[in-house]
């Protein structure tokens, strides 16, 4: 008896404390995510005032690539793919200079037309500051990765505003099929925390509840059943062209610097030839998507090219408002041709694109909720776990662990990176119905 009376206690005081520093952590989180929000806002809109600002893409790409190699060298790349290999490979240990650099290299890119997302540097901005606050209280490391992972969840909450899924998503993002049950409370508290302080600090969010939603019919069923496969393989084309433009800088013999004016100039002549509506965040066009309004079939492509090249030439910001972008664009174009209801599949398709390409099914299921309403959750988590499905052994965050397979007919080693996960092979089992399929398949061939 005297020991379960031990462990409770032990359990509260474990208890108490995460909440506090979780709490603190949202706290400073709220407040430095609202600030580099607003600071971005304004950068947008003096760029915005003038016709012609893109023109300045080319020195956009430039500055940031000079800022980060000389300040903070780790802060390259897309911020949230950083922070998860910080987590992995470091135990959460993060450069304090990444916070400010990677902050003013978004605002630069995103500002000037570099097709970049703004949960990246949020992302960094919690790890790097929770990160700081593990130095302060002089943290091991297993404390540290919590902690870490703490600020991570909140920086996600805040520029999402879904506390939840935000939450959620800064645990789940980490591990490919694996969730730190340990973490979820902390990660919960943080993140409603930062949450809220940023919205009493003046930002805003947009939510768009659906009207509308079909009755349950085994027809509509198999309609989203469908989309979900074509979400995820959306999300599958998505990561590959992000690979192959990331063999394309690396195949130039230039240094990054002039790679980004080379980018840049590439993106300016695009925009001149295409639309500049593939520009910056587009939230105007996800919220266009969402309210019903045409997008444009091959939107969603566009999008892909030009995040692709802001990323690999130079570029600095998040990937998942591109992703938002991607998904929203791709189901309205999806309803549209198939004459169902643009803006609810507009809805599912950027939870799913979100669940597929970054490999977060559980927490872009609960973002529709929060973001959509519950009445389109069911189909939205449908879609979401087929597209996570059909994306298959590969992501947006190669830093990711992988802990699961997504289907036991693949031999794929678990607890790889997945930039590590190389050729997949099949593992064929006679018994089961995936197994008996292949084999017959392979049998015809021969015929």
């Amino acid at each position: 008896m005297k020991k379960r009376i031990l462990e409770s206690s032990v359990l509260f005081v474990s208890v108490v404390k995460w909440v506090l520093l979780a709490a603190s952590v949202g706290v400073i989180v709220g407040v430095s995510t609202a600030a580099f929000l607003k600071a971005l806002v304004y950068g947008i809109t003096l760029a915005s005032a003038y016709k012609y600002y893109y023109l300045l893409m080319p020195l956009a790409f430039f500055l940031s690539v000079i800022i980060v190699r000389y300040f903070a060298p780790e802060a390259e790349g897309h911020g949230t793919e950083k922070v998860i290999e910080a987590v992995h490979k470091r135990a959460g240990k993060i450069n304090p200079m990444v916070v400010p650099v990677k902050l003013v290299a978004t605002i630069i890119t995103i500002a000037l037309g570099g097709s970049a997302g703004k949960e990246g540097p949020c992302a960094q901005i919690g790890a790097g500051l929770s990160s700081m606050l593990s130095d302060l209280l002089r943290f091991d490391d297993s404390d540290r990765r919590k902690l870490v992972i703490c600020g991570i969840s909140a920086g996600f909450a805040t520029v999402f505003g879904t506390p939840i899924a935000g939450a959620i998503f800064g645990v789940e993002v980490l591990f490919v099929g694996g969730l730190l049950y340990d973490v979820l409370l902390p990660s919960f508290v943080a993140g409603i925390v930062g949450f809220h302080v940023s919205s009493l600090l003046g930002i805003t969010y947009f939510y768009e509840p659906l009207k509308i939603v079909p009755v349950f019919s085994s027809f509509f069923f198999v309609k989203v059943c469908i989309s979900g496969v074509f979400f995820g393989l959306c999300s599958f084309l998505f990561i590959e062209m992000l690979k192959y433009f990331k063999k394309v800088s690396q195949r130039i013999k230039l240094a990054m610097s002039y790679k980004g004016l080379l980018g840049g100039a590439f993106l300016v002549l695009l925009s001149l030839l295409v639309s500049t509506r593939y520009l910056g965040l587009g939230l105007d066009t996800i919220q266009g998507a969402l309210g019903g309004q045409h997008t444009p079939t091959s939107a969603f492509l566009l999008k892909m090219l030009f995040t692709s090249v802001t990323l690999n030439f130079g570029g600095s910001g998040g990937i998942v408002t591109p992703i938002f972008f991607i998904g929203a664009s791709s189901g309205s174009a999806f309803g549209s041709i198939l004459g169902l209801d643009p803006a609810m599949f507009a809805a599912i398709g950027m939870v799913s694109l979100l669940a597929g390409a970054a490999n977060t099914p559980i927490s872009a299921s609960i973002m529709a909720i929060e973001l959509f309403g519950a009445t389109i959750s069911p189909y939205a988590a449908v879609s979401c776990v087929i597209s996570f499905l059909m994306t298959g052994h590969r992501s947006v965050y190669p830093s990711q662990i992988l802990s699961m397979r997504k289907s036991s007919s693949i031999a794929v080693e678990k607890g790889r990176v997945m930039e590590d996960v190389g050729q997949i092979d099949l593992e064929l089992r006679s018994k089961t119905v995936t197994g008996g399929i292949l084999k017959g398949l392979k049998k015809l061939r021969r015929k």
